[in-house]
């Protein structure tokens, strides 16, 4: 492939929902799927790492960020064909797919329908194939242990949160607020929580609670379990080790995956590509470059 410029597009899906989406750089395709649920794309930074060698293809998810707002529906089966459509907008016959936090779920699940079509999977900062109960309270301790580390922080985070009415503006500080402790770097958590922000769209709240339900239901059992134990796929899954949700999730992944590295960075937290890029470069260019083998291996 060519293409150099990036430019904003839009995808139709086949219920004729419209997405955004965003094509630069050059050479095999890499698809970028952003996190929530209900969130929208900020993969800018990767998507400039990776220009030089891959053409790179980010998109907002279902009325989430620029893609036309809608009434969903809001289950797995709908978003992996949404993922799908992109792949056939752009033309493409196999991609690489990097999934971060919720999108490593989404991810997981379109190289599981579609394994002929996914080269390489690179799974960032996600929870595992496990119940949620695996990790979901150390993670809800961690958070307002952290958010307590600025007792002021802390603070106002309950004061907006009780609130049933906020404003756009309070909506955004409440996000902030909560993205802060998603970063090892206390010293410039916020500032990179509020380039999260930037631009700011309304988070798709119900978009959230469905698919967070419907994980409750679908995650843990011995079926996805049996289905990753056949992905016959090269995986790398990239952790950052400071991430407020316990690593250990991502194990009962690990030991399923049959074609798997694994990269832990070390002082990195939920974005790791925010506070180690040359790791995270190094990591995602590994996956992209050559197969991983066979057998489980950390890199």
């Amino acid at each position: 492939m060519t293409w150099t410029r990036s430019e904003a597009e839009t995808v139709t899906t086949d219920d004729g929902t419209r997405l955004w989406a965003n094509r630069s750089g050059r050479g095999a395709p890499l698809v970028l799927c952003h996190g929530g649920p209900g969130l929208w794309d900020m993969f800018g930074d990767v998507a400039g790492m990776f220009t030089g060698t891959a053409t790179v293809i980010r998109w907002d998810q279902r009325g989430c960020g620029r893609s036309e707002r809608c009434a969903g529906p809001w289950t797995s089966e709908r978003f992996v064909a949404d993922l799908d459509a992109v792949r056939r907008h752009f033309g493409l016959e196999r991609m690489a797919l990097l999934g971060h936090s919720w999108g490593a779920q989404l991810v997981l699940g379109y190289a599981l329908a579609h394994p002929e079509r996914v080269s390489a999977l690179v799974y960032v900062s996600g929870t595992g194939i496990g119940p949620d109960s695996e990790w979901h309270g150390a993670y809800k301790r961690t958070f307002t242990a952290r958010l307590g580390e600025r007792p002021e922080r802390l603070a106002r985070f309950h004061e907006l949160t009780k609130r049933q009415r906020r404003t756009g503006a309070e909506e955004r500080e409440l996000a902030v607020l909560q993205w802060s402790v998603e970063f090892e770097d206390r010293e410039c958590d916020l500032e990179h929580a509020g380039r999260m922000a930037d631009p700011w769209f309304d988070i798709n709240h119900d978009c959230n609670k469905a698919f967070n339900a419907e994980r409750k239901n679908s995650w843990g059992t011995p079926g996805l379990y049996a289905a990753c134990r056949e992905l016959d796929l090269p995986v790398v899954v990239v952790d950052g080790a400071r991430d407020i949700r316990p690593r250990s999730a991502v194990d009962s992944l690990e030991r399923a995956l049959p074609r798997v590295r694994r990269a832990i960075l070390p002082e990195a937290g939920h974005l790791p590509w925010v506070e180690d890029p040359q790791g995270f470069r190094e990591a995602v260019a590994g996956a992209l470059r050559a197969d991983p083998p066979r057998a489980s291996a950390r890199v």
